[in-house]
Parts: C-alpha cells; sequence; structure tokens
C-alpha cells in the first residue's frame, strides 16, 4: 500500500520519486527505456533477479535496468514502513545533458560480457547525504528548477562511478545507449517465475504470439504454458521442503496470482495439497 508519493520531472518525464510503502506490498517496474536507482531510506524490500532473492536494506539501493525488467519489488512479511527515493535515467535526457560526450559510466566497458540488469549498492556516507538533500527539494517543489535538476542528476552519475559497485553499474546503465542482445533462451529463464502472460512473453522477444510459441516448441520440446507452469510447481515443491514460508507466499514468489489457482495446479501434478506435501516429505 502506497502511503504517500511525491514525484519531480525533468524534460516532461519523471526524474526524482519519494515513495512511502506499508506492508504488504507489491510495486512494478515495467520494461522501459530508462534505468532506475532505488534508495532506502528506511524500512526494506525485496527484489528477485537471476532466480535469487536480493534484500536490499535501510542504507542500501537497487540499480535496475529497466529495459528488461519488467519485474517489482516487494515486502509481504516485514511491518516496517518502507521509504525508497528513486532517481530515474533517461537516456534522451542523458544525451541532452551531456552533449558533447558521456561519461565512461555510461560507455560501454571493454569486453563486456555481463547483461546483468540490476545490482545492489551500499549507500556510503556521500549517497546518504545526497539522498538527504534531495528531501528538501520534494518539500519544497517551488525552488527546483531546471538547472538545479539537471546538477543533481550528474552528481548522483558521478557518485556512483565512485562506489565499489562501479563497474557493474557501467554495464547496466551503458545498457541504455547499447543494449545487450538477450537471446531468447535468456529472455525465458528471466521471466519464468513472473506472472507475465504468455503474449507479454512474446513480446519481451519482439515475435509474434505464432512465432514465440513455434520458437518455444522448437527450443523446449513443449509449449509455453506446460512448461513455464511445471517449472513454478517444481521450484514451489522445492521451496516448501527448503522453507518455512507461508504456502501463500510461496505461491506470490512462484509466478501464481492466486493461492486457489496454485492449490489446483499443484494437486494436479502431485497429487496431494502443498500442506500435505510438504508434511508428507518432511516426515520421510
Amino acid at each position: 500500500m502506497i502511503q504517500d508519493y511525491k514525484k519531480i520531472d525533468l524534460f516532461g518525464k519523471s526524474l526524482l520519486q519519494r515513495i512511502v510503502l506499508k506492508p504488504p506490498f507489491r510495486y512494478d517496474f515495467p520494461v522501459a527505456e530508462q534505468a532506475c536507482c532505488l534508495f532506502v531510506r528506511q524500512g526494506g524490500f525485496e527484489f528477485h533477479v537471476n532466480d535469487a532473492q536480493v534484500d536490499i536494506a535501510t542504507n542500501y539501493a537497487l540499480l535496475l535496468n529497466c529495459i528488461h525488467s519488467g519485474q517489482q519489488i516487494y515486502d509481504t512479511k516485514s511491518k516496517d514502513t518502507c521509504e525508497v527515493v528513486i532517481v530515474t535515467f533517461h537516456p534522451d535526457i542523458l544525451k541532452k545533458i551531456y552533449d558533447r560526450e558521456l561519461p565512461l559510466l555510461l560507455q560501454s566497458p571493454a569486453n563486456n560480457v555481463s547483461n546483468r540488469s540490476g545490482e545492489k549498492i551500499n549507500n556510503d556516507f556521500l549517497i546518504q547525504k545526497y539522498i538527504e538533500g534531495l528531501l528538501f527539494y520534494f518539500e519544497n517543489p517551488t525552488l527546483v528548477n531546471e538547472d538545479i535538476l539537471i546538477l543533481k542528476l550528474k552528481e548522483v552519475i558521478l557518485l556512483l562511478s565512485q562506489t565499489q559497485n562501479a563497474a557493474t553499474i557501467q554495464v547496466i546503465l551503458s545498457q541504455l545507449f547499447s543494449p545487450t542482445v538477450y537471446t531468447f533462451r535468456q529472455i525465458i529463464e528471466a521471466h519464468l517465475f513472473s506472472q507475465l502472460s504468455i503474449e507479454e512473453l512474446a513480446q519481451h522477444t519482439n515475435l509474434s504470439l505464432s512465432s514465440f510459441k513455434r520458437e518455444f516448441a522448437k527450443l523446449y520440446n513443449d509449449t509455453p504454458a506446460n512448461y513455464i507452469k511445471t517449472k513454478k510447481l517444481e521450484k514451489a515443491a522445492g521451496l516448501l521442503l527448503a522453507s518455512d514460508e507461508r504456502i501463500t507466499d510461496i505461491a506470490f514468489d512462484c509466478g501464481f496470482n492466486d493461492l486457489a489457482n496454485f492449490t489446483k495446479s499443484f494437486g494436479e501434478k502431485y497429487h496431494t495439497t502443498p500442506t500435505n506435501y510438504r508434511l508428507n516429505q518432511i516426515a520421510k
């Protein structure tokens, strides 16, 4: 649930956002030609990247390339309010403010073999002071102008270039100008446990629905719907044994949008309920 939201635009596009979220919450980041850095001032959130859960706590940040994300931050367990300040990087705005040459952090690194789209960052002292400075402008929007916003955008790029994560940050931000080409398989694997429809997955691969299904069948020897559901259920079965998460949370984490659908699908595959599956396997 969003408790408070403020936004400041630059050249007609969102540059700065301050969001206060009360758990449980899920906040979506659709695929878009931009990147953003989410600085946590209070509380925290979780994020899934490369099929691994990443926890972003107070005084940490998440740099996210939204070109290939289509994912979300969430918190289904904590009772602490989460306050996040977001700085968004639009490639057209960056080109405009760096009219001569993009800084090194935005240029493609030599011998880049990574297609990483997210990175956890420690908000060091200077970044924390930078975020505190932004809060002043959220509370005093009449004092904001284009020149100040351009300076604040250049300042955060400079600060990010001096962090210990600078190399990975460069990989992520440079994709805004020379996007990494993702293979068909990489796109599928990256979205296996999302709640995207087959039609939306096809859009991610820049194929029509019929072409997507043909390509999928050639690669996986199965239909997209059956393969993806099977993988989600296999992951859920593993989580039922390896964790004490609530079944509702496991269902959501594995990409099912409601418990009833998950329970029905689980029963069809494993011939028992998720609860009994957990109890019976533990008993063995």
